[in-house]
């Protein structure tokens, strides 16, 4: 089994270099060519079901790749983004910001924490692992979720996970 795992396109929010958790806005002109690119990119994949966050950038992007490939596709509120709190908004270099993304087990002020995502997250891929055993699977969901992704299958540092920001509309494999 294969899991593929995609960062929705571009937002406004991320052009403007913003934190951008739980506010639910659609792709920019630029994150919808994205998510085109995504499909093209996504050719031979052999890509059974998507599951995407409730998002609208999420479920833009997922479209995108199911019209294309005449797939189904799958809701899933555990792929949501993680609830930045406060912090929701402001420029993603914020000092307190960039503090909280090192503190896994500390919440944001009104949001998660990493560890309540993690929680979530990692039942999804077991859950997708028991259920899907012979498929491939598609996942397009945000940011901090495919950080948390990765660390699924890989061990990493606080430093390099804090830091890991993958690009929009991205596409990651792993091997389950």
């Amino acid at each position: 089994m294969k899991l593929y795992v995609a960062r929705h396109g571009q937002t406004q929010m991320n052009a403007d270099n913003q934190v951008c958790g739980r506010t639910d806005i659609p792709l920019t002109a630029l994150g919808l060519q994205q998510a085109q690119q995504l499909a093209d990119n996504a050719r031979g994949k052999e890509i059974d079901i998507i599951i995407v966050s409730p998002m609208i950038r999420a479920r833009q992007t997922a479209q995108a790749v199911a019209d294309r490939y005449n797939l189904p596709v799958i809701i899933d509120d555990r792929l949501i983004e993680q609830n930045f709190g406060i912090y929701e908004g402001v420029d993603r270099k914020d000092p307190r910001f960039l503090a909280g993304k090192r503190q896994l087990a500390a919440r944001h002020p009104g949001g998660e924490s990493m560890f309540q995502v993690a929680q979530r997250v990692y039942n999804l891929l077991d859950e997708v692992k028991e259920k899907y055993p012979d498929k491939n699977v598609l996942l397009v969901c945000h940011g901090g979720m495919c950080r948390i992704i990765r660390t699924y299958f890989e061990d990493l540092d606080t430093e390099t996970f804090a830091g890991y920001s993958p690009d929009n509309a991205s596409l990651a494999e792993y091997e389950i």
